[in-house]
């Protein structure tokens, strides 16, 4: 039996079957923004894989962090120890993070940030006074991670139905309608403790942006009752969406925020919860006063100088100017789209570009477009998208433009059966 047929026979893919799995292809390397497959082949790495490599594929500066970081401590458990790479990093990151979030825990993904950052709202309220304020208010069209409390946080009506049952029950608005946040806490005002939202831009559900003044409104209506306010910046943040952070639209600062994905430049799995200092010394002061979480591999010394050195790249170039010019040729490239029957909307925002489609193309068109282009796309539901590295040149945002309009042009394939979700 070859690999790629173990591969087939055993081994889960995201998102995937393992009866009737998709097809996968085995890559060999990767640099920069191109991936090369093992039979020679090359792909450009149109989503980043998965948002994360901001910086491109295998950077050396990061490759080289690892490597010295790994030759003295790979692991060791952060109850009791501490290390440079988890100092410099804190160090590196608060400098970054929006003025007054200045206190790090560190986790081992995004969703489990989130988690995190949920937890320490509960914990908040509970020292507070407030036992009873355990739920949040989330924002439908949300997603937050596929961890059980980070599904009960994303839209209730969207991947994570079928979970409802180990679910615990949140609260939800509309973020085109600000009305909804103000009723929906009038209605359940003892039991809230935070209100979380992907600023600006919600990316792994409903791949669409709002407004910066609805984040405006929640920091004033959060502030007027007691309410923490939770930032998920995990896919917006590191420039996705044109500034640092996205809350940066709004001029907003949370009192918690949730950082990842290109936290290391997506080299090594690792996340951030930052808190401001009323949120953790406010737990402090009740009882327990230690914070109530303490994941494995907390601060694992390779990721954590991984992300030293990806911190080190965002500060020293002007991704900005990069995410500007991008998203100018996003806007050119997909325009031609809006003339296709089967689309119906394009929008762009940074280093985000999205085609919704009324129904997606059949897996063989998909897989045509991605060879006939060496364009890796990932599409899902209604949605054909690309969010490339940030280091990707006038020609790779040219090419993955070229292999959205060819998909896009494609037959629409049949519904997909109900219930079923394509990623």
């Amino acid at each position: 039996m070859n690999s790629l047929e173990f591969d087939r026979r055993h081994i889960w893919h995201p998102y995937a079957s393992i009866g009737n799995p998709p097809p996968v292809r085995l890559v060999k390397s990767a640099r920069g923004t191109e991936l090369t497959l093992a039979d020679g082949r090359t792909l450009t790495d149109a989503v980043s894989s998965w948002w994360c490599v901001a910086h491109g594929h295998n950077h050396p500066a990061i490759v080289e962090a690892i490597r010295r970081q790994s030759e003295t401590l790979s692991h060791v458990m952060f109850g009791g120890f501490t290390h440079a790479p988890a100092i410099e990093l804190a160090q590196a990151l608060t400098a970054l993070t929006p003025p007054g979030l200045d206190r790090v825990f560190f986790a081992d993904s995004g969703s489990i940030s989130v988690e995190v950052a949920a937890k320490m709202a509960v914990q908040y309220q509970h020292a507070r006074g407030f036992p009873k304020k355990g739920k949040l208010l989330a924002l439908k069209g949300g997603y937050h991670g596929d961890t059980c409390c980070a599904m009960a946080l994303s839209d209730p009506d969207g991947m994570h139905t079928l979970f409802r049952p180990i679910m615990p029950q949140h609260y939800f608005a509309d973020p085109y309608d600000f009305n909804t946040v103000i009723e929906t806490v009038e209605r359940h005002e003892d039991e809230m403790a935070a209100v979380i939202c992907e600023p600006v831009f919600q990316a792994a559900n409903a791949m669409r942006f709002y407004d910066p003044d609805y984040l405006r409104k929640l920091r004033a209506f959060c502030d007027a009752q007691g309410l923490l306010l939770i930032f998920d910046e995990i896919a917006a943040g590191f420039y996705r969406t044109g500034p640092l952070w996205a809350g940066a639209w709004a001029e907003v600062v949370p009192d918690i925020q949730c950082v990842g994905k290109a936290l290391t430049g997506g080299h090594l799995t690792l996340a951030a919860t930052v808190a401001s200092a009323p949120v953790a010394e406010t737990i402090s002061g009740g009882s327990p006063s230690a914070f109530m979480h303490g994941p494995t591999y907390m601060a694992n010394p390779l990721a954590c100088a991984a992300g030293v050195a990806s911190l080190k790249l965002f500060a020293e170039t002007d991704y900005g100017a990069k995410v500007k010019r991008i998203e100018g040729e996003l806007a050119a490239g997909l325009a031609p789209c809006r003339a296709l029957p089967n689309v119906k909307d394009v929008r762009v925002k940074g280093a985000v570009g999205i085609v919704e489609v009324g129904q997606m193309p059949v897996r063989a068109d998909i897989e045509r477009v991605i060879d006939a282009h060496g364009v890796w796309l990932r599409p899902f539901c209604n949605f054909i998208y690309t969010m490339p590295p940030l280091v990707a040149d006038t020609a790779t945002i040219a090419r993955i433009c070229g292999a959205i309009r060819d998909l896009a042009a494609s037959e629409p394939g049949p519904p997909p059966p109900d219930g079923d979700f394509h990623e």
